[in-house]
């Protein structure tokens, strides 16, 4: 029987350990992406008005608020943030929740309702299917009517001083605008919808001179560029790219419905596809991240891969897990193990699948030290995954946090909903869920 979000009845536990100990948990506002820059931690918030926060993590123990960046409307999230150097880029994305995209459902349920009724439906029809009110209705249509969004894109800032961040210049891109994205002190990757193209694509921007980002190249999957008459054997944007993240002079690519892929980039101007791999179908969840152990292991070259569980989870089908690729020979990269959660692994699995959210995985951290893989799983929390044995990958340790208190949460939801993580360089570990909540960490094996 569904459950209610009202009703999950995990609410009353407390954080669940295994090898770790929490340090401490800051109530604030969900995010997208938490970043750690020596003692600044950055949380790209996931719903306006809130759009970065900027920490002082000095005392890993009180991390304190020391700057902020707020949006001007609910238009678009800025649920993503990196750093390099004196430069923060925050991404502008559409925000489906906002009131033009209120705007755009009401619409789509109009036509819903047009194939069901064979007719045009009335104002009152359409506000019953949203449990809105005819004036809420109306309101939503005229603000869609007045703004139509061309906000995406991406802004860049100069950080200097953590405690005022000053804004440098906004780079317009199209449509949706972008989501994740990679930087360094001389380019940004952004992952971002363009004219002539279905689903984000990468783009390159040289930011040497952040207050005149000039574009440098692009890099597609087959079928994504209709201008120039190519032809998607799918349907909508369900190939696309999520992010690249550059390693020397590849880049390792999530493509969402599309599975993986790797990019030279040795000439930033040409990128290149040089390998791939589609696991879709079989599996259902979609190639968020894609990234490369930095060394050896087990003698080999490896890359790591993690879906991104929707909202839903289709009955019988497995949960969003991670891969692990061997990539010796990169044009024929196949995958040699997996790691996955079972849903009694985590109390808040089945609540949250029940009242409509997520259990499976999300993400990892984008950077390895050693063989420890830091991952979210949306209901299971941190799970700490060593792969020194890159065909048995094993969990080490892991971190559920407590969901948050009644009065701090974003629509009711109680279940946790881990969705960041990033390590400082005192190897402190930051996870932030994805409606409320900041949890500070330490990996201690073997406690």
């Amino acid at each position: 029987m569904a459950t209610s979000t009202s009703d999950l009845g995990t609410s009353d536990l407390g954080p669940i350990a295994h090898n770790t100990r929490h340090l401490c948990r800051l109530d604030i506002p969900g995010g997208g992406q938490v970043t750690a820059d020596g003692d600044t931690l950055y949380i790209a918030h996931m719903e306006p008005p809130f759009g970065t926060s900027i920490l002082d993590i000095s005392d890993p123990r009180a991390p304190k608020i020391v700057g902020k960046v707020e949006l001007p409307n609910d238009h678009s999230h800025s649920h993503k943030a990196r750093v390099a150097g004196d430069v923060m880029i925050t991404n502008a994305e559409f925000w489906y929740r906002g009131s033009l995209g209120q705007g755009r459902k009401v619409r789509s349920t109009q036509l819903a309702l047009e194939k069901e009724l064979k007719r045009a439906p009335t104002d009152e029809e359409i506000a019953a299917r949203l449990g809105l009110t005819v004036p809420e209705v109306l309101e939503m249509v005229r603000l869609e009517n007045a703004t139509n969004y061309d906000e995406g894109g991406f802004h860049l800032w100069d950080v200097s001083d953590r405690t005022n961040p000053k804004h440098i210049h906004f780079q317009k891109t199209f449509g949706k605008g972008c989501h994740r994205f990679d930087m360094d002190e001389t380019y940004a990757y952004m992952s971002t919808e363009m004219e002539g193209f279905v689903g984000n694509i990468l783009v390159i921007y040289d930011i040497s001179n952040p207050a005149r980002p000039e574009e440098v190249s692009r890099w597609w999957l087959p079928g994504q560029n209709l201008a120039a008459g190519e032809t998607p054997t799918w349907d909508g944007a369900y190939v696309r790219l999520h992010h690249a993240l550059r390693f020397g002079d590849t880049m390792w690519a999530g493509c969402w419905g599309g599975g993986v892929a790797a990019i030279d980039v040795s000439d930033i101007r040409t990128p290149k596809t040089i390998g791939s791999y589609d696991y879709h179908p079989p599996f259902r969840e979609v190639s968020h991240t894609f990234m490369p152990v930095p060394f050896e292991v087990g003698g080999r070259k490896v890359a790591l891969a993690i879906d991104e569980e929707g909202r839903h989870p289709a009955t019988g089908q497995m949960h969003a897990f991670m891969w692990v690729f061997d990539v010796g020979d990169i044009a024929n990269m196949t995958p040699i193990a997996t790691y996955s959660m079972d849903e009694g692994d985590s109390p808040h699995a089945k609540p949250a699948v029940e009242g409509g959210l997520r259990f499976g995985a999300h993400q990892f951290r984008e950077k390895m030290t050693d063989t420890l893989v830091y991952a979210t799983w949306f209901a299971g929390g941190l799970r700490i995954v060593d792969v020194k044995d890159p065909l048995l990958p094993e969990e080490v340790g892991y971190f559920i946090p407590a969901p948050s208190p009644a009065e701090t949460l974003v629509e009711g939801l109680r279940s946790v909903q881990s969705n960041d993580v990033d390590l400082d360089d005192r190897g402190i570990i930051y996870v932030l869920d994805r409606f409320n909540g900041l949890d500070v960490i330490e990996y201690v094996p073997h406690t």
